[in-house]
């Protein structure tokens, strides 16, 4: 059986075990924090998590991770068939990556755990978010899911992105992020209402406090 190694505030992590859910698998969750023990760098060579455990071994990284599990489990299909739509929705999930999740990470230690932004961080992730949601405009097809009218990996990254990223815009920019697209907003929204998504999001909020103490015990 596949067992997901992770945390449940994390939105990669959740990323994974949505894909999984959406297909029916069946799989584990082992509670697991990223570390830098010779153990663990065994099974996630950055000692990041996710970390998926399978029967031949350990796969890290999360778009790797998906798909493999588009590879490997049956069930509804997350990548189109046409070779040139999976590519649209592959170069989507990585402009979300690259555009907006990995900038607005900058951002985390002055909203979500305790910390401050410097002046320098806040100025130059502004218009890189600017940029990375106006170029998304141009790409995504914002119908009933982000490319088009079939759920794919893409809303999957999108669901566990943009309301994190939503939320730390607002605090330290105090603008919404999605002004500017509508469209994308309102998909979210609709996503949001999955039952998938609603689990864990419950859990993530759930373990949010036992997550933050964490990071105070080690700060």
């Amino acid at each position: 059986m596949l067992k997901v190694h992770g945390f449940a505030v994390s939105n990669y992590h959740n990323m994974v075990r949505m894909a999984l859910m959406e297909k029916g698998a069946a799989f584990e969750v082992v509670d697991a924090f990223p570390a830098q023990e010779e153990g663990f760098l065994a099974r996630s060579p950055m000692g990041k998590v996710p970390v998926l455990e399978t029967p031949d071994g350990f796969i890290a990284e999360t778009s790797v991770i998906l798909e493999y599990i588009e590879e490997l489990v049956p069930g509804p299909r997350l990548l189109p068939a046409d070779p040139f739509a999976r590519a649209r929705v592959r170069e989507a999930m990585k402009m979300i990556e690259l555009y907006i999740e990995l900038p607005v990470r900058r951002l985390f230690p002055g909203v979500l755990m305790g910390g401050s932004n410097p002046e320098q961080t806040v100025q130059e992730v502004d218009p890189v978010l600017r940029r990375g949601v106006a170029a998304l405009a141009r790409v995504l097809d914002c119908r009933s899911f982000v490319m088009g009218e079939a759920l794919t990996l893409a809303d999957i990254v999108a669901v566990f992105t943009f309301p994190i990223a939503a939320m730390v815009t607002r605090k330290v920019y105090g603008r919404d992020l999605l002004e500017s697209f509508p469209e994308l907003a309102s998909v979210l929204a609709s996503l949001s209402e999955r039952p998938t998504v609603k689990l864990l999001d419950a859990e993530s909020r759930a373990g949010m406090e036992a997550f933050q103490a964490r990071l105070r015990k080690r700060g």
